[in-house]
Parts: structure tokens; C-alpha cells; sequence
């Protein structure tokens, strides 16, 4: 007498225990560290404001799409590295209207030092009267515009970057 065949495709059907798999590792501590997400918010601030400070400076104009990446750099870099503290994204925001207000000022130093022929960086820290002088007097819709647009993807930026 021969032993019945099991069904193709069945591989316990010949009374064979299933395979054991290892159990699958813990799932990754949530973040909440609020001091190093402040900390990496403010590092992608500075970095950002010097980037958009040194481009709008260069061409001589400043890009709206620049603030909004400023503004989601520095939400992101605080969502990631301090996770969903409900601080983070309102921190981030402020920190990005930071940016962007330093990134003008360096524009604004960028394109004095090529008009009075000295370095922007004598012009910024040995003058930084003048160019906030110089930024008031340049005030329009668009400069608020660009502040709204950066906080508010700083915001959702680290909101996402959170999740």
C-alpha cells in the first residue's frame, strides 16, 4: 500500500509542522528629544538663511520658492530629530521667519558689497545698522508674503517629518 500524495501547493497536508520564523524586532522608540530637535532646527536655520541670503544676493532678486524651502528645511530638520513634541513645528516656524529676515540681510550685504566694492562681511558685521536701515525701507507685501510661506511650510514640514 503506498501513501497518499498531498494536494500540490499544500505543504502541511503530509502532517508536517509549519516553518518558525523569527519574531519580528520591537518597533523603534518614538522620538520626543525637544532640546535636539530645537538644536537641529536652529543649524538648518542658519545653514538655510545663509544659502538664500548668498543666491537672492547673487542674482540680485529674492525667490519666493527659496523661503518656502527655507521655512520646510528647518520644520523638517526639527520633526525629524525631535519627533512630535507639539513644540517643534510652532519653534520651527518662528525659527524660519528667523531665516528668511537673515537670509535678506545677507542678500542685502551680498549686493551693497558689490556696489560700494568692500566684502559683505564687513558690510554685515561692521554696518548691520545700515542694512536693517536699508531692509525697512524695502518693505513691501511680497517680503510678509515670503515670511507667511516660509512659517507655514516650516509648520507642516515638521509636522510631517514627525509622522
Amino acid at each position: 500500500m503506498s501513501q497518499p500524495v498531498p494536494p500540490p501547493g499544500n505543504p502541511f497536508a503530509d502532517g508536517a509542522a509549519p516553518q518558525q520564523y523569527p519574531v519580528a524586532p520591537p518597533s523603534a522608540p518614538a522620538r520626543d528629544n525637544l532640546a535636539l530637535g530645537l538644536v537641529a532646527a536652529l543649524v538648518a536655520a542658519i545653514v538655510a538663511a545663509v544659502a538664500y541670503g548668498g543666491v537672492s544676493g547673487a542674482i540680485g532678486r529674492e525667490i519666493g520658492w527659496f523661503a518656502v524651502g527655507v521655512g520646510f528645511l528647518v520644520g523638517f530638520a526639527a520633526g525629524k530629530t525631535g519627533g512630535s513634541n507639539p513644540v517643534l513645528p510652532v519653534a520651527g516656524g518662528v525659527l524660519s521667519l528667523g531665516a528668511v529676515y537673515l537670509g535678506q540681510l545677507i542678500s542685502l550685504a551680498v549686493l551693497g558689497a558689490k556696489a560700494l566694492n568692500v566684502s559683505a562681511t564687513e558690510l554685515f558685521f561692521d554696518h548691520f545698522d545700515l542694512l536693517t536701515s536699508a531692509w525697512k525701507e524695502d518693505l513691501d507685501p511680497i517680503t510678509f508674503l515670503f515670511f507667511a510661506l516660509a512659517a507655514f511650510a516650516a509648520f507642516s514640514g515638521a509636522r510631517k517629518a514627525a509622522g
